[in-house]
């Protein structure tokens, strides 16, 4: 059998540093114009500029569907519209980022300025909306938004739920053992040595009757905080059920790998949304996921440093996994032992792990899926 882990060094390319971008003859011919968007909660301000550079026009739009259609509109008076930098298009962009995709216009993820820029240009929404276009215009903003309009979309919203719901049950079990512990000796000594599905159990079925004294009240309140806790299990349960049927309906071999499990899965796919063909590489997905490491050399020193950025949430899946892994699976673990020996250490072989992890999960999500619209051929 093939050894799934090749012996080969992780190594990392410097990219070129990017140089601006100048305008073709095309764009200026066709008088191709760009949007740039500052986003917030009740309005987006809006700034046109040309192919040269220069400031059209800016203006605040709504948040609603009747001011996407204005802005768009608005937007085409000054030449055709192909592309629009719109900032935070995972919240306050999201629904205008999905309404310029729908009209057919790349939307591309511009970061905020950073405060350098802001203590030297200074600060309003116009000037915002106005260097997200430019960065557009330049080349310095290159990355394709994410679509969220699909099945990694109702991924994120189960999770978003399924955390929710865990936190406060979480909560509730904390309350009601602090309840017990001040509640009359005769309640408390009759609830004590059980473990928490069997306390949680025997408070939700104690009587109901009014409380009409400290006593009384505590077993009331057992009783509420112990039924409260019930029916968040049973939420969570759903939800779990929820994102196993997404995943598989999404990615079918996802969950057959090893040691991914519906959350870690669905971490995993959120960070590469609905369209992971925008990320061009699995070496770019594994920097998405904080797996890929870092150049700091320096003179005649050469050397590699962790990656402390991208989506925590799927860097976290991936450790996860990988622990999982190390605890069930061979060959994972005579991978890690090669690497020990071969002068790694246990936290940078288990790093080395992570991004081979990375590799093997991008290859998953972006393996092609079959249309389930189309019509069987005919044999």
């Amino acid at each position: 059998m093939a050894d799934p882990f090749p012996s080969r060094q992780e190594t990392t390319t410097v990219p070129p540093m990017p140089q601006p971008a100048q305008p073709d003859h095309d764009t200026i011919a066709t008088g191709e114009v760009i949007l740039g968007v500052d986003t917030h909660k009740d309005i987006h301000v809006a700034a046109v500029i040309t192919a040269l550079g220069a400031v059209a026009a800016s203006r605040s739009f709504p948040t609603t569907m009747a001011g996407y259609h204005q802005l768009l509109a608005w937007a085409r008076t000054f030449g055709t519209l192909r592309r629009a930098g719109v900032e935070c298009t995972g919240s306050y962009g999201a629904a205008l980022a999905r309404h310029l995709r729908a009209a057919g216009i790349n939307v591309i993820e511009v970061n905020q300025p950073d405060k350098a820029t802001h203590r030297r240009r200074g600060k309003t929404d116009t000037i915002d909306a106005q260097a997200a276009a430019q960065a557009v215009l330049s080349g310095r903003a290159t990355a394709t938004a994410k679509t969220g309009d699909g099945p990694v979309e109702m991924l994120r919203m189960f999770k978003l739920a399924k955390g929710s719901a865990i936190k406060s049950r979480t909560q509730a079990i904390n309350q009601l053992k602090a309840v017990l512990v001040a509640a009359d000796p005769t309640l408390r000594e009759a609830l004590s040595g059980l473990s928490n599905p069997i306390l949680i159990r025997q408070c939700a079925q104690l009587p109901a009757d009014p409380p009409g004294d400290a006593s009384s009240a505590a077993a009331w309140t057992l009783r509420l905080l112990a039924r409260r806790i019930l029916e968040l299990t049973a939420e969570i349960d759903d939800l779990n059920q929820q994102l196993t049927h997404a995943v598989n309906r999404h990615t079918p071999k996802l969950l057959a790998r090893p040691g991914v499990g519906p959350d870690c899965a669905a971490a995993l796919l959120i960070a590469a949304g609905d369209n992971p063909e925008r990320l061009g590489s699995e070496a770019s997905y594994a920097a998405l996921c904080g797996a890929s490491p870092v150049q700091a050399s320096s003179g005649k020193t050469i050397r590699l440093r962790l990656n402390r950025g991208g989506d925590r949430q799927a860097n976290a899946a991936l450790y996860r996994i990988a622990l999982s892994r190390l605890r069930w699976d061979p060959q994972t673990r005579a991978y890690l032992a090669r690497r020990i020996t071969e002068g790694k250490t246990r936290r940078e072989a288990i790093r080395c792990l992570k991004r081979y992890i990375a590799r093997e999960i991008y290859q998953l999500i972006c393996e092609p899926k079959p249309d389930p619209t189309a019509s069987p051929i005919a044999t």
